[in-house]
């Protein structure tokens, strides 16, 4: 595919000069999810911001469902992404929820690409397999998709306050409901099922990346425990805890996620 056409599928936006970071949106959101945080390195940075196919403004007649399928379909977006803007090396890539998998993904694929990994609200498995607790059991997340499937605005409604957490309130689950709402059902469907029931645990291991984990303090949707499991299995990790009950701090508390980016990119 010719760059642009990759750079007009992922409706990717590029500013700024420098060092790059590039800023991987969670299911259901969309680039502007970024808003809060890409001001404070305008300065400092070449920030590129993109959509996974079937989210945001993306192209969503490039939408495949067996590619979009299972999370390598999109870790190809984004090392695509990459390609099509000739980045080869020195990216730190700030992933949010299911694209922190995706983003480690990409950097298994490509570890000359990535300088840096910004986790955010990482999980790797959803569900529970005891001693490992994901947060949800197979029925949770089966009655979840169902819900989906029969009404999918009330399914939309059902989650946002959810993610958001008690730290989020009204206003963010107000945005990220919205932004459920917006994402095509068919495609978001695909997304949900490749996202909940991915299980990426083996993979930890494989990543090569220095990797910062920003762990909620109160998430549902990644309980503590997952961030010191994958703190244990990332070799080269940071871990630090914001003091936050939700699963959007880059929404709810951008401060915080901005002074823990600005020490990662200092002490590297």
């Amino acid at each position: 595919m010719l760059p642009s056409a990759v750079l007009a599928r992922n409706h990717v936006n590029v500013s700024g000069r420098g060092e790059v970071l590039l800023y991987a949106h969670g299911f259901g959101c969309n680039q502007q999810m970024w808003d809060a945080i890409t001001p404070a390195f305008a300065d400092t940075h070449r920030q590129v911001l993109f959509d996974y196919v079937g989210s945001g403004r993306s192209d969503r007649s490039a939408f495949d469902p067996l590619r979009y399928a299972t999370l390598s379909g999109y870790a190809q977006d984004l090392i695509e992404v990459c390609d099509a803007l000739d980045l080869r090396e020195g990216v730190t890539c700030v992933a949010h929820s299911v694209s922190c998998s995706i983003g480690m993904l990409a950097s298994i694929a490509r570890p000359n690409l990535f300088a840096r990994l910004i986790l955010i609200g990482p999980n790797p498995c959803f569900l529970n397999d005891p001693p490992y607790r994901g947060g949800f059991e197979r029925s949770d997340l089966e009655a979840l998709l169902d819900l989906m499937d029969r009404n999918y605005i009330g399914w939309a409604h059902h989650l946002a306050p959810v993610v958001a957490g008690a730290g989020g309130g009204p206003a963010v689950a107000h945005r990220l409901s919205e932004s459920f709402c917006s994402t095509d059902p068919e495609t978001a469907r695909v997304f949900a099922e490749a996202t909940f029931f991915a299980d990426n645990r083996a993979d930890l291991p494989l990543v090569q990346t220095p990797c910062l984990i920003l762990q909620h303090l109160d998430d549902t949707l990644a309980p503590l425990s997952v961030g010191h499991y994958m703190h244990d299995h990332l070799r080269n990790s940071t871990l630090e805890v914001l003091d936050v009950a939700g699963h959007c701090a880059h929404l709810s508390h951008p401060h915080l996620v901005i002074e823990a980016i600005q020490r990662f990119l200092a002490a590297r």
